[in-house]
């Protein structure tokens, strides 16, 4: 039983480690690799070491080997079978239990063969090399990475000089949307949008009352645009004057770049809305969580397009749907859960336009996720949301600036 579990022991991890060593996203993830390799290394020696051990009898200190190799294959299998615990795999889980189990029952069976360990104190340091690696590694994946929430490109949005067009009937606002991202990691765009609201303005003589206070806090609970309250001013709803993507679904900025567009907004010289509002968002996801295969348009929610039911329960959920594959950020994770996929919507109402993005296994895809379900999604993938706005100008302003 002894050879059998070494073995399996060495291949598996070993399999693990080449992926992890060649693929794996973050730095760490590499070293893991590393240590998994040698650590099926380990376990081929030992292998070895228990054939002398018990029949070969060549090298003195074969038992000691065996020793060694036995436990650094039960230190490293009960981490792995730890780290997949809330995996997806039966097969995995059910594998690495009988390899822990079988390893721990290969160390005693090693240990209660030899007589007296010779040089007890090498024995003991390598077996404390081993776990401290293990614990290191495991602690800095699992405790030190995911408290590092802090990445989060920001948006600038800077309007130029309006420009009025050559028949004089209107004129456009030229505006300049800028993605920086100024932390040490990559993200991947799920989806960017930028639209501008148009508002009335009236003005009144004296305060208004509470009442008109609360009516307009309720009224705007629900839509994206900031809730204007005012002393003196009664804002209308605002009213959508355009709405775009801004970055295409599946592109990505790196680590301390920037990416800028510019957009054009065209509105008629005779608008009557008396300022203009901009924002702009985008949906991101950390590189260093995910690999993203290229995303590609799908279908439109209202042409029958395949809109989980929890979606289509929401109202005026019209949207560009775009589909992209999602793979783990590491080759234990890659082979133990199952596939993934992101479902990148661009929605766009009456009162602005919005992107969102739910990352899903297959099956799953009508199943309403709980509210601690999707926290803990966007944390493993480090999904995170940037935006700016409502950048305001008068219309007044814009117009007197187009007419110079």
């Amino acid at each position: 039983m002894i050879l059998p579990v070494l073995l399996l022991t060495a291949f598996y991890l070993g399999l693990f480690g080449f992926e992890d060593l060649d693929e794996a996203l973050t730095f760490v993830g590499r070293i893991t690799g590393a240590g998994l390799i040698a650590a099926s290394a380990i376990s081929l020696l030992g292998s070895a070491a228990v054939m002398d051990h018990w029949f070969w009898k060549i090298f003195p200190y074969s038992g000691m080997v065996a020793l060694v190799g036995t436990v650094a294959a039960l230190l490293t299998n009960a981490m792995v079978l730890f780290e997949i615990s809330n995996s997806d795999s039966l097969f995995y889980k059910t594998l690495f239990g009988l390899l822990t189990a079988g390893s721990a029952w290969t160390v005693f069976a090693v240990w209660r063969t030899l007589s007296k360990i010779p040089a007890p104190k090498r024995v003991a340091t390598a077996v404390i090399a081993s776990s401290v690696f293990a614990i290191a590694n495991f602690g800095y994946q699992n405790l030190y990475q995911p408290s590092q929430h802090g990445a989060r490109p920001a948006i600038k949005l800077t309007m130029g000089q309006p420009e009025l067009n050559m028949d004089g009937k209107s004129f456009a606002v030229p505006v300049d949307i800028t993605l920086e991202n100024h932390s040490e990691v990559g993200f991947y765009i799920m989806g960017a949008e930028f639209h501008a609201m148009g508002q009335k303005v009236k003005v009144i003589e004296h305060d208004r009352l509470r009442q008109k206070w609360r009516d307009d806090a309720q009224k705007w609970k629900e839509y994206q645009e900031r809730s204007p309250l005012s002393r003196r001013e009664e804002h209308q709803d605002g009213q959508l004057l355009a709405a775009q993507p801004w970055m295409a679904p599946g592109g990505y900025i790196e680590a301390s770049d920037s990416v800028a567009i510019r957009t054009l907004v065209r509105l008629p010289i005779d608008t009557q809305y008396d300022q203009v509002a901009f924002y702009a968002t985008a949906s991101l996801a950390r590189k260093d969580r995910l690999g993203l295969d290229s995303v590609a348009f799908k279908s439109y929610s209202w042409k029958g397009g395949n809109v989980p039911q929890w979606v289509k329960r929401q109202k005026e959920f019209d949207s560009l749907i775009y589909v992209g594959r999602v793979h783990q950020n590491n080759s234990i994770d890659e082979r133990t859960m199952d596939p993934r996929s992101v479902s990148i919507y661009w929605k766009f109402g009456t009162h602005g336009a919005e992107v969102s993005a739910s990352i899903t296994k297959k099956g799953d895809e009508n199943r309403e996720p709980r509210e601690a379900e999707v926290r803990a999604v966007r944390d493993r993938y480090g999904l995170v949301d940037a935006l700016t706005g409502p950048i305001q100008r008068s219309l007044w302003d814009i117009k007197s600036k187009s007419r110079q």
